[in-house]
C-alpha cells in the first residue's frame, strides 16, 4: 500500500489515505453549523484530503461538550450541514461526520474561555453516565442512565444518522473514545453497573454494539461506517484494570461483523491526570495490533506530522489511513504537500495550480 494509492470502502473510493480528523471547533450557536464550518472543512477538502470528518456533533443537546458543538439533532441543524457537505464532496473529498455524546464531559467551556465544568446557573445541564460517577474531582455527578435513558440514547444515534444521510454525508464515525458516553460505558473505570449494561466485556460493549445495529438499520449498505475507540485508558498498571488494547481488539472483531469498516484508533480521555508516553506515532502500534489480530481496517492518529513518516505506517501495513489532526490545523494542503514531496502526480485546483 502507499499513501496515495485510493482505498475503497464498500461504493465509496477514497484518492488517497489520507483523512482530516475530526476536531471540535467549539464555535456553533445552537448546534448550527455556519460559515467558519463551511471554510474550515471546505479548505481541507480543497488541500486534497481523502476525507473529511466533521468535528464530534451531537445527537443530543444534553450531548454536547459545550455550548459551542455542532449538533445533528434537529432539522435545522442537517439543513445547515447539506452545503458544507456538498461543497467537500465537489472538491473530491468523501464528507464525513462524527456522531458523538459527551457523557459526564459534557456542560463545560470553551477551551479558551478556561474550559471544565460550567458553573451552576450558568448555561450548565444535567450530565448522564453508564454510573453516577464524576470525572475529575469538582466535577458534578452525572446521573445514571435507566434504561429508558439507554433506549433514548440509541434512538438519539439513530435519528442523527438519518440526519446525516439527508444532509449528504458518506461516512459515519460513531465517538467510543476519549472518554465521552460509549467510552464510559466500556471502561470497567467508569461503569460500575450491576445490570445488563455493566461487569462482564460483553455487558460493558453491549450499547455500543446496539448503537452501531441501530445505525447500521439507517445508514446505507452501499456506505461506510467507522468507529473511533481509546485502545486504552492508560490506567496504571498496579491498578484495577480499565479499558485496553484486549478488550478493543475483542470489540473491534465483534463490531466488523455489525458494519463496521474501519477502526479509527486513538487513546485516553477516559481519566484525567494520567501519564501518556507521547511521542510522534505514539498511537500508532494499537492500530497496526488491531489491524492485525482483528483483521479490520484501521486508522492511525496522534503526533503523525511530515509526509515520510505517514507514507512508512501505510506503506508498512500498520494501518490503512492516516488521520490528521493539529497538522492540518497548520498546514489545511497538507495532502498536496505531501504528495510533492514524495513525488506522486496529484490533481491540483484549478485555481491552485501556479503555485505546483
Amino acid at each position: 500500500m502507499n499513501l496515495f494509492d485510493p482505498l475503497t470502502q464498500r461504493s465509496l473510493s477514497l484518492r488517497n489515505r489520507l483523512v482530516i480528523s475530526p476536531m471540535c471547533q467549539y464555535s456553533a450557536i445552537d448546534g448550527l453549523p455556519d460559515n467558519w464550518h463551511l471554510v474550515h472543512l471546505g479548505s481541507r477538502a480543497v488541500g486534497g484530503a481523502a476525507a473529511v470528518i466533521a468535528e464530534a456533533t451531537a445527537v443530543s443537546a444534553q450531548g454536547r461538550i459545550s455550548p459551542g458543538d455542532t449538533g445533528l439533532w434537529n432539522d435545522a441543524q442537517q439543513e445547515a450541514w447539506r452545503p458544507i457537505a456538498q461543497f467537500i464532496k465537489a472538491h473530491g473529498a468523501v464528507a464525513g461526520v462524527q456522531l458523538a455524546h459527551a457523557g459526564r464531559k459534557a456542560s463545560t467551556g470553551r477551551p479558551w474561555e478556561g474550559g471544565g465544568p460550567l458553573p451552576m446557573g450558568q448555561g450548565d445541564w444535567l450530565t448522564v453516565a453508564p454510573s453516577a460517577l464524576p470525572f475529575d474531582a469538582g466535577w458534578p455527578a452525572p446521573q445514571a442512565l435507566d434504561r429508558a435513558g439507554i433506549r433514548t440514547l440509541i434512538d438519539d444515534f439513530r435519528a442523527a444518522a438519518q440526519r446525516a444521510l439527508a444532509a449528504g454525508f458518506e461516512l459515519i464515525e460513531l465517538h467510543a473514545a476519549h472518554g465521552y458516553l460509549l467510552h464510559q460505558f466500556l471502561s470497567p473505570l467508569s461503569n460500575h453497573r450491576t445490570d445488563d449494561y455493566g461487569g462482564s466485556f460483553d455487558n460493558r460493549s453491549r450499547i455500543v454494539r446496539e448503537v452501531i445495529t441501530a445505525v447500521r438499520e439507517v445508514w446505507p449498505d452501499r456506505l461506510p461506517l467507522w468507529l473511533r475507540l481509546s485502545a486504552t485508558d492508560w490506567a496504571l498498571a498496579d491498578g484495577p484494570r480499565g479499558w485496553d488494547i484486549e478488550q478493543s481488539v475483542e470489540l473491534a472483531q465483534q463490531v466488523k461483523a455489525l458494519g463496521v469498516d474501519l477502526i479509527d484508533v486513538s487513546t485516553g480521555g477516559l481519566l484525567p491526570h494520567v501519564k501518556v508516553p507521547v511521542q510522534p506515532g505514539y498511537q500508532v502500534p494499537f492500530a497496526a495490533r488491531i489491524r492485525a489480530e482483528a483483521g479490520v481496517a484501521t486508522g492511525a492518529v496522534g503526533l503523525i506530522t511530515t509526509a515520510e513518516q505517514a507514507a512508512q505506517i501505510v506503506a508498512s501495513g500498520e494501518a490503512d489511513v492516516v488521520l490528521m489532526a493539529r497538522e492540518s490545523l497548520r498546514d489545511p494542503y497538507f495532502p498536496l504537500r505531501a504528495a510533492q514531496e514524495l513525488g506522486v502526480q496529484v490533481d491540483v485546483p484549478l485555481q491552485y495550480q501556479r503555485a505546483w
